[in-house]
């Protein structure tokens, strides 16, 4: 079994997921900094996972005697979208607060301890998502998943394929097709790569190969994860979503999305008011920096899409599972009593 991220004698390492799955190597950040650009450059991702290296390097940057508030922006600037980020970063702001005038040891001791507690919870948290889902999917059926929502894009264990993972522990006989997710490629290169490593039955499918198979009746539902959910229900994911979503819809497959309630932005009314992240147009003209477009041509590459609450059929979380209307059980989920088992 792999590591998602650790700490390790006042350093945060990280699987560097960029080299999978022909090399599986560790990155090791020394410096919030380090961490900020291992974020940016997708050496680690998924929304809990970096919410988790945030939090982390927040407590690197105290170890440095770096300035507070400057360690926060520039972890709070390396991806817009994922919300975990922002709710790490304020809980990391909130202890250090907490602890203004103890001797900076004490600080340094605390903020470590919240990081790794933070990591800790996130295990535990995707374990309950699992636990949580298991029952809605069918047995002696295929899972339809986009994007990676595993162990590598949380602290360990996973939402998404969390859910996969309990399902299949219960006794269901089950296997995955994997969407491949272009442009970075997260399903051929970590979803395939990470079911193997368990053994589940996976197979990889092309991005515009979902509607073939959902319209053919094996696919028996599609799980995926989230990186922000707004009040009213819609979900920010992978760019590519919305399609499955809208595919599912039209062929009467169960929609599940698995994330933590720390994925939840009951500030924003909807999922217009969610900031899209924009990459770098290379992601798109070159695959392992092999041009496959012509040069100079204009690129478009929005990261995540918003898929609306009226294609999702349910929304698993640590707490329970939600289902329309959102707007109610959305809330009644996050306000309710938060029980970790670490």
């Amino acid at each position: 079994m792999f590591e998602t991220i650790q700490w390790l004698d006042n350093a945060v390492v990280m699987l560097d997921q960029t080299r999978l799955p022909r090399e599986q190597a560790y990155v090791t950040c020394r410096s919030y900094v380090e961490v900020a650009r291992a974020i940016r450059s997708m050496i680690i991702r998924g929304a809990p996972a970096i919410g988790v290296a945030a939090a982390m390097g927040i407590a690197l940057g105290v170890i440095e005697g770096a300035d507070f508030d400057q360690v926060c922006d520039t972890l709070a600037k390396t991806r817009p979208t994922a919300v975990n980020l922002f709710w790490a970063i304020d809980r990391m702001k909130a202890v250090y607060r907490s602890l203004a005038g103890r001797p900076r040891a004490e600080i340094i001791e605390h903020m470590v301890r919240e990081a790794q507690q933070i990591r800790l919870e996130d295990i535990a948290i995707c374990e309950a998502i699992g636990r949580n889902g298991a029952d809605l999917i069918p047995d002696r059926k295929t899972v339809l998943t986009h994007c990676n929502a595993g162990a590598l894009a949380t602290a360990g264990y996973g939402t998404a394929l969390g859910v996969i993972r309990a399902a299949v522990r219960a006794g269901k006989q089950i296997d995955v097709f994997a969407d491949e997710t272009r442009p970075f490629l997260q399903g051929s290169r970590l979803t395939a790569w990470e079911l193997q490593q368990d053994g589940i039955p996976t197979t990889l499918i092309a991005d515009n190969m979902a509607g073939y198979f959902l319209r053919s009746g094996r696919i028996g539902c599609v799980v995926v994860g989230a990186d922000r959910i707004a009040a009213n229900g819609d979900v920010a994911n992978k760019i590519g979503t919305y399609s499955v979503a809208v595919l599912a819809h039209e062929n009467h497959v169960p929609f599940y999305v698995a994330a933590p309630i720390s994925t939840f932005d009951l500030t924003l009314e909807s999922g217009e008011q969610i900031p899209i992240e924009q990459r770098d147009a290379s992601e798109i003209t070159h695959v392992f920096g092999v041009p496959i477009a012509p040069e100079s041509v204009q690129v478009a590459n929005p990261a995540f899409d918003v898929t609306p609450a009226r294609y999702i059929t349910a929304i698993i979380t640590e707490r329970g599972v939600a289902r329309p209307p959102y707007t109610e059980s959305l809330k009644r989920l996050a306000g309710a009593k938060e029980v970790h088992s670490c």
